[in-house]
């Protein structure tokens, strides 16, 4: 639609991309134009966007001569500038100052972001609003092997600075570490800091439960910093692979309003503006939900947002170009969403959820991040394909079947 008064930018080239973009060209037939890094699937190659590959995509000058770029290309519209990743949405916060006129990055200033990202800042400010975490204990490298913990295992174990921690650059790092034992701890930091992360880790008490313990909230904030709409979302399956884990894989939407109104009073207090994205998990042990972390965007599983009947580039293109006042919203349908084909959803997901996924399924409130029929080419069908394949092989690997 030539005659839209705005352009989606968009920076990172994984599935949050694609499933942002996807969101715009639904809600407008719009092609989103995307940074990445590289020429890498699910973005390149795709037919609702307009890919550019820029190696040093991360780098701040990279980043600013981007957006520069394509403001220029579209002087008579407002460009919705979006990072994909934290090493873009930091970016976006410390730079925003710096962009044309004619472009709007939707996130907070620089300082809260850096305070917010950082897991053993947000723990604070976490027991300062009263929303629950687990037992924490944050490791400095100088305490080398001399140090004590208040819990026993297993132990988790996780950088404070994700930035700073994948850009060390060292694909043999995981995600997060769970460590059974004491010595399988002390390796894990032993490994971390000899790939050169500079900060803290955060130690913190396993929280027992599989994956359906899990939940996810996602949130927008609009221009003013009033928490607009709040979708949480009941995870059903995650992957477990080193470099996955933790990554949502199979959610259904769920509504709890104190949870969410606990979350809301955070945000608007810390006047936060643009997406937000809470890992939480529910401690059977005293029936709390425990917040693991803050992401400043939107997450990589948003599309169960979208899915769900909650466009979330509407709300941006709503709130920050057309200037409109929102209601608020926390969601209520129930829908389902996947990143893996069905045969996987229903093999690695305890049986108790299956009748009320299939009636979803039926109802046609069902989504995939990657099925989009206006962006299915025979070559793009093929990818997908592969994709689900390397799920299945990947979740048979990593992945124990329910035992209920």
């Amino acid at each position: 639609m030539s005659d839209l008064n705005f352009q989606p930018l968009l920076f990172g080239g994984d599935i949050n991309v694609y499933s942002v973009a996807r969101a715009f060209h639904e809600a407008y037939g719009v092609r989103s134009i995307a940074y990445g890094k590289y020429p890498s699937f699910p973005c390149h190659g795709s037919a609702i966007i307009d890919y550019r590959v820029c190696p040093d995509n991360e780098s701040a000058d990279a980043f600013r001569r981007n957006a520069k770029a394509v403001a220029e290309e579209f002087p008579d519209k407002t460009i919705l500038l979006l990072g994909c990743g934290d090493s873009y949405v930091q970016l976006a916060a410390h730079c925003k100052d710096q962009l044309p006129a004619n472009v709007v990055a939707p996130y907070i200033d620089g300082a809260l972001l850096d305070t917010l990202i950082n897991k053993e800042k947000f723990y604070q400010l976490c027991d300062r609003y009263g929303v629950d975490h687990p037992a924490t204990f944050i490791y400095d490298k100088s305490m080398g092997h001399d140090f004590s913990l208040p819990f026993g295992p297993p132990y988790i174990a996780k950088p404070a600075d994700s930035v700073a921690y994948w850009a060390t650059g060292v694909h043999a790092l995981a995600k997060v570490y769970i460590c059974q034992t004491w010595e399988e701890l002390l390796s894990a930091l032993d490994q971390v800091y000899e790939a050169g992360y500079p900060d803290h880790m955060v130690l913190q008490e396993f929280i027992p439960g599989d994956d359906t313990y899990m939940r996810v909230l996602t949130n927008y904030s609009d221009r003013n910093g009033q928490v607009k709409l709040m979708c949480l979302g009941h995870v059903l399956l995650e992957e477990h692979s080193p470099h996955g884990i933790g990554n949502h894989a199979v959610i259904l939407t769920e509504h709890d309003e104190e949870l969410s109104l606990k979350i809301k009073g955070m945000l608007e207090d810390l006047h936060f503006t643009g997406f937000s994205n809470f890992d939480i998990k529910y401690d059977q042990r005293d029936g709390k939900y425990k917040a693991f972390e803050i992401n400043c965007r939107q997450g990589r599983s948003n599309y169960y947002v979208t899915g769900s009947g909650h466009n979330i580039a509407k709300l941006v293109v709503e709130d920050r170009v057309e200037h409109k006042d929102l209601p608020f919203i926390i969601t209520q349908d129930k829908s389902l969403w996947r990143m893996v084909p069905k045969n996987v959803a229903f093999g690695f997901t305890p049986k108790r959820y299956h009748k009320e996924m299939k009636e979803l399924i039926r109802a046609g409130k069902d989504s995939h991040s990657l099925v989009y029929e206006q962006d299915s080419s025979f070559r793009r069908w093929l990818r997908v394909l592969k994709n689900h394949l390397g799920n299945m092989k990947r979740f048979k690997q990593y992945n124990k079947k329910p035992v209920d």
